[in-house]
């Protein structure tokens, strides 16, 4: 790769980054919702079937065999970002 070819790479990962930056924003104020309504309702802030549903339904957007386990691995740390939001929501740290 030359360095036009790098530069112009990274240029489109970060033009990327700000969409997902923004798309984790949109996904936090909903988990933000989420927390309210678990801490109104006495619910736990996890929920294992749930977890394993949304890996599984999300990872059949992924095209790419190659991709798959690395987004499963994404979108699990997007997850526990979610919960230890809704654990700080919750408890009043936040």
């Amino acid at each position: 790769m030359n360095d036009e070819r790098l530069t112009e790479a990274r240029k489109k990962i970060n033009e990327v980054d700000e969409k997902m930056a923004k798309l984790f924003e949109e996904r936090m104020d909903v988990t933000k919702e989420i927390a309210e309504y678990k801490k109104e309702n006495g619910l736990p802030i996890f929920d294992e079937s749930r977890e394993k549903e949304v890996i599984k339904n999300n990872t059949n957007y992924i095209d790419s065999e190659d991709y798959k386990s690395y987004y499963t691995e994404f979108i699990q740390s997007v997850m526990d970002i979610s919960k230890e939001y809704q654990r700080d929501r919750m408890e009043g740290s936040k």
